[in-house]
């Protein structure tokens, strides 16, 4: 396993990461996921550890606080030898200080949350979304105070667009607290819409990217092919609405890409896609996720082998879509030089 710099922190976290939305199995959207309990997770946390992979993604929004408490129980006895990332921001309950960041509810949150995880403290919290209903320098200073307590190691946002990004770090350089080292983001061969803007403010700001639904939404599973009906047991049946939205053709065009390069190098077509995004800028982990034994074995493959340049030029044409104003004219120019910068 390689183990890569969190954005510009100190803390070395390994290029995969496994995320626990599938532990628990309740709620309307995030239950639909999975259903594993306690002992299934254990397995699958000694494989993952086996492996090398020690960060392990959840929220307290994932089946009502489920997730928190089926990973804690699962890890039970040996929590220095795990990374916890946890989230909190989205609705917990209809009470009007059950959503959000406010002081009050980020206190009430990771409380709750070390009681749900069983332990002590917080490796990484992140901000499942940008609150806009409270200042930043309430977020920023409460966040700074849970950390110089102990309860929190790190912090870090997800979802956030440019310019929530920039006021909230412009806002902890101003008063010296703790910045935010990570964002989690949608990030996939067929949802490049990260390289626009997050990418270039992650190289400039230190932050780095945990890449979440590596697979498109289950699209890249290698099940999804043009020409064919989506198969029956599908789950995107059920979550195609609630994720990102992918027009077919792009999709058609990346599988196509996608399989033959999988032919190429004896690899699935997931390993591919998810090894793509191991190689991009500013990624600091794929967040992997499996519901059985062999899901996760199939995901761990994803590394320890290369792409050609080759191979991942041509995973790179297939994949491009037009930027959106202000982005369209730096796409293939000096923008993203620093992405590719010339050999010295």
């Amino acid at each position: 396993m390689e183990y890569r710099n969190l954005g510009a922190s100190g803390l070395k976290v390994p290029v995969l990461s496994f995320g626990t939305g599938t532990f628990g199995g309740t709620g309307p959207l995030f239950g639909a996921w999975g259903n594993t309990d306690a002992t299934e997770a254990r397995r699958l946390i000694d494989i993952c550890l086996e492996a090398g992979l020690n960060l392990f993604d959840t929220a307290d929004v994932y089946s009502d606080g489920a997730s928190e408490e089926v990973l804690g129980e699962a890890i039970r006895g040996r929590r220095d030898k795990v990374l916890i990332s946890t989230k909190t921001a989205l609705p917990m309950g209809d009470g009007a200080n059950e959503a959000g960041t406010s002081r009050a509810r980020l206190i009430r949150a990771v409380d709750a949350a070390l009681a749900r995880l069983g332990t002590d403290y917080i490796d990484l919290l992140q901000l499942h979304a940008f609150d806009a209903a409270t200042p930043v320098e309430e977020v920023l200073s409460t966040l700074d105070d849970l950390t110089r307590t102990g309860k929190l190691r790190y912090t870090g946002i997800s979802n956030f667009s440019g310019w929530q990004v920039m006021k909230s770090l412009a806002a902890a350089d101003r008063h010296g607290w703790q910045r935010y080292v990570a964002h989690q983001v949608y990030y996939s061969l067929v949802g490049r819409d990260y390289e626009w803007e997050l990418m270039p403010l992650g190289l400039d700001q230190g932050l780095g990217a945990l890449v979440w639904s590596p697979l498109g939404w289950g699209r890249l599973t290698g099940k999804v092919r043009r020409g064919e009906e989506l198969p029956e047991k599908s789950r995107l049946h059920d979550t195609a609405s609630f994720g990102p939205p992918v027009p077919n053709e792009l999709l058609y065009r990346v599988v196509d890409a996608l399989e033959e390069v999988a032919a190429e190098t004896g690899k699935t077509v997931p390993q591919i896609a998810i090894n793509w995004l191991i190689g991009r800028p500013s990624v600091s982990s794929v967040i992997i996720g499996a519901r059985n034994e062999e899901q996760l074995r199939q995901n761990l493959g994803a590394i320890g082998w290369s792409l050609t340049p080759e191979q991942v030029a041509r995973l790179d044409a297939a994949s491009l879509v037009d930027a959106p104003y202000p982005y369209f004219p730096y796409r293939r120019q000096a923008a993203f030089a620093q992405l590719n910068p010339p050999a010295v």
